[in-house]
C-alpha cells in the first residue's frame, strides 16, 4: 500500500485555505508531464474525491491523489516551508532521481 505523510505545517496551511476558501474536502495531488526533467507537481482543491483516488489522512486534514501518481508519489513527505518572503508545499520526494535546476520539475 502507498503512503504519504503531511507534515504538522502543511496540514496547518491546507486546513487555512479551505477555511478561506468556505469549501472542499482537502488538497488534490497529482503530476503532470512539465518542465525540462519530465514532470511537475500539480496541487487543486479536492471538492470531492473521485472513486480511484488514493486518500492519505492526518493531523486532521485529508489529501487525494490521483492514482497515476501514486506511483511517483509514494513515500513522499508533503510539507509547507517558508523560505524568505516565499512560502510553498515542498515534496519531499524518495523518487525523484533529478530535478531541473530551478525546481520546478523533475525526473523519477
Amino acid at each position: 500500500m502507498a503512503q504519504l505523510s503531511i507534515t504538522t505545517a502543511a496540514a496547518e496551511q491546507i486546513q487555512r485555505v479551505l477555511e478561506e476558501r468556505g469549501q472542499g474536502l482537502g488538497l488534490r495531488v497529482s503530476v503532470k508531464p512539465s518542465g525540462c526533467s519530465g514532470y511537475s507537481y500539480v496541487l487543486d482543491f479536492a471538492d470531492e474525491a473521485a472513486n480511484d483516488d488514493a486518500v492519505f489522512e492526518e493531523h486532521g486534514v485529508t489529501v487525494f491523489v490521483a492514482p497515476e501518481a501514486l506511483p511517483m508519489l509514494d513515500g513522499s513527505e508533503v510539507d509547507y516551508v517558508s523560505e524568505g518572503l516565499n512560502r510553498f508545499f515542498r515534496f519531499n520526494n524518495p523518487n525523484v532521481k533529478d530535478q531541473c535546476g530551478c525546481g520546478e520539475s523533475f525526473t523519477v
